[in-house]
């Protein structure tokens, strides 16, 4: 990595008040607290006693497919079942916030995130900016900040006791700590800063405050203020090695739909199924054939259009937050190609990356989570200031597009951490830095790859 990078984590800066400087594992917020001016609510609170021996849950997504393997025939059912398994749960932290209480109904919260977290909703920055030309077709006029914030139910968290134990302050990452037991269930939501009159798919959308700095449709990036969010994406995926085999994981995402009308679960009957993915299909290359039919992948025909618009590589399943379409360069024949906007990763190309590198944590992921050349987002003159990539569907570009399951890591001597991207992209560079006083590579990128504060950074 250049040295320019360092230079940048150096020198970010934090735009909150001087309490987001102490950094603990446990921390609900950045200390950024809204006044009573602008917000009266409740605020959010990190749920941390992770629990141990929990039974095996029940899974009625297996059910939903009679117990045979997932396929593109039966994907919406098993994702319908994955849907009303959370159902009832997230209504409530959706919709009647001040009776959520997420240790009570059993889900928890990744350690370390505090200094991202803004302190309504414990929300953080997914995409710092999403350009209007991704969304042209559905009227986006303004870009978009995405505000993400992640629970693991009670099956899943028991590997979070097994990483961080009861201090997170020294993470256990072995082949073993690291994995999933099957039923563990992971959900996602995600909020944009764009409003009706922005963007028309968001309304009659759910609104959430959130005290936050970064908001690309504003232009405002100081001080924070409390500012309406935009519910547009939820995710949820299941620890299943009966259904799909080649990966053991199910990734299902759904999306809001202004055109139906919501009924006794409000909201919740808004957001519709985009698809479902098991496999990144390492057989289709979908560069060399277009047109080959993806096998471990299930796209709605009958979700908002908005919704397919960021689809990733060959329309494998991503969702609208989640990244899969970046301006790259690559070389073909002695030449140096440029694409804005390509479509080059999908929920789990990128997921399947999750990986840390125990004897480096500096570094920590050896490899990028989108198609790179080197192992992170460089400024060099290669490309710049697009992705310096792989030719889409060559060899080094299909690395990304392989069925591991989770606990085979990308690159060798590194940990696998069974597709939990928050732990090896977030929680522990947050850790590695403020236990270490180090700077820590990732802190300053969003998933993009695309340069934000670093909390860390002093």
């Amino acid at each position: 990595m250049t040295s320019t990078w360092f230079a940048l984590i150096a020198g970010s800066t934090l735009a909150l008040n001087a309490a987001a400087a102490t950094v603990t594992p446990f921390a609900d917020n950045n200390g950024a607290i809204p006044p009573a001016s602008e917000y009266k609510g409740p605020l959010f609170k990190l749920s941390h006693q992770y629990p141990s021996n929990v039974p095996a849950p029940a899974m009625p997504w297996r059910t939903a497919i009679n117990n045979g393997r997932i396929t593109t025939q039966n994907a919406g059912a098993y994702a319908q079942a994955l849907k009303d398994a959370v159902g009832k749960d997230m209504m409530v932290l959706l919709q009647d916030y001040a009776h959520w209480d997420a240790a009570q109904r059993g889900w928890y919260n990744e350690p370390w995130l505090g200094a991202k977290r803004e302190a309504i909703h414990g929300m953080y920055v997914g995409g710092s900016s999403l350009d209007t030309s991704l969304f042209a077709a559905s009227g986006l006029t303004k870009p978009i900040t995405t505000y993400v914030l992640t629970y693991y139910d009670k099956t899943a968290a028991q590997t979070l006791k097994n990483v961080w134990g009861t201090t997170a302050m020294t993470p256990a990452v072995t082949p073993r700590t690291t994995q999933f037991p099957e039923g563990s269930l992971i959900i996602k939501a995600a909020f944009i800063t764009a409003d009706p009159t922005v963007w028309p798919v968001m309304t009659g959308s759910l609104v959430w405050p959130a005290y936050i700095t970064t908001n690309a449709t504003t232009g405002e990036f100081a001080k924070p203020r409390v500012y309406s969010t935009y519910l547009m994406q939820f995710d949820i995926i299941v620890k299943d090695s009966a259904s799909a085999p080649d990966t053991g994981w199910v990734f299902s995402t759904l999306v809001y739909d202004r055109n139906v009308k919501p009924g006794a679960n409000g909201v919740w009957d808004q957001m519709v199924v985009l698809g479902a993915q098991w496999g990144n299909d390492p057989l289709v290359n979908s560069t060399k054939d277009p047109h080959m039919p993806l096998t471990q992948n299930w796209n709605n025909p009958a979700a908002p259009a908005y919704g397919g618009a960021t689809f990733g590589w060959g329309e494998r399943l991503s969702g609208p937050n989640d990244g899969a379409m970046n301006d790259i360069s690559f070389e073909t024949d002695g030449n140096r190609q440029y694409v804005k906007n390509a479509k080059d990763s999908s929920c789990m190309s990128c997921h399947s990356t999750a990986q840390w590198d125990v004897k480096n944590p500096k570094v920590g992921m050896q490899s990028f989570l989108l198609p790179l050349m080197t192992h992170l987002p460089s400024d060099s003159s290669t490309g710049s200031p697009y992705l310096n990539s792989p030719a889409p569907g060559s060899p080094d570009w299909q690395r990304w597009f392989q069925n591991r399951k989770g606990d085979v890591p990308m690159n060798a001597g590194s940990v696998a951490a069974d597709f939990d991207m928050v732990l090896t992209f977030k929680s522990l560079p947050l850790w590695y830095a403020a236990t270490s006083k180090t700077p820590q590579l990732l802190n300053a990128i969003d998933r993009t790859g695309k340069h934000v504060a670093d909390p860390t950074a002093k």
